[in-house]
Order: structure tokens, then sequence, then C-alpha cells
């Protein structure tokens, strides 16, 4: 019984050790946040003073806006692109910002001008 328990104990161990180095791999990520906007002019402004926000909470990012055109029906869809250098440092923004008072305020600024569509988080392959 105690050679179960742990050869399971092991087992787990190794699980949680593969899953911690796949979780802190240097693969590009990126959060894509869909917004629908009446302005986009003053969404994109908006963004840049979150760029700032971001940076002085230590936050390395690239962060972009763009506006989706020869789209279809998602023509003049804007998109704003968060890049950060792994999923790890993804997780490090998140916890970093969760808790900081200027970046609370400046979320509930922009949402006075934008309503999000969808926000998802690609890894590179």
């Amino acid at each position: 019984m105690l050679r179960k328990i742990s050869f399971a104990l092991v087992t787990v161990v190794l699980f949680l050790g593969m899953s911690s180095a796949a979780f802190g791999q240097k693969t590009t990520v990126v959060r894509v946040v869909v917004v629908k906007t009446d302005n986009p002019a003053a969404y994109a402004q908006a963004i840049e003073a979150g760029k700032e926000i971001m940076k002085k909470a230590g936050v390395s990012a690239n962060t972009h806006v763009y506006q989706a055109s020869y789209a279809g029906p998602n023509a003049g869809a804007v998109v704003a692109s968060i890049e950060y250098p792994s999923m790890a440092a993804l997780a490090d923004a998140e916890m970093k910002l969760r808790v900081n008072k200027d970046y609370i305020e400046w979320i509930k600024g922009l949402d006075k001008i934008r309503t999000i569509v969808s926000d998802s988080i690609y890894r590179e392959l």
C-alpha cells in the first residue's frame, strides 16, 4: 500500500513539474481583445494612456490597436493586441495590474467608450 501511495505521489510531482515547465516556456503570448466602439480614434488614444500605466507598473508588453478592413461582416472591428514574451510574463502582468489603482481606474474609463466582444489568449507555436 505504501509503495502505491509513493508511486502516485512521485507521478503527481512529475506531472506538476512538467506543467510548470510548460507554463514558463519562452514562447510569445498575445492577448487579443476585440471591442465595439463608436469612436476608434478615442479608443486608440485611451490605449496609449494605458501603455504608460502598464509601463509605470513594471509590465513589459507590446500593445497595438488595429481596425479591420477587407474583413467581410467584421470590417471596422477594432482589436487591441498585447504581446508578452511568455505565459509567465502575462501571469506576472495580471498579478501586478489587478492591484494597481491607476490601472483599475483606467479600465473603468475604457468601459465608457467600448464594449468587449471577445478576449482571447494566443500562444506562438
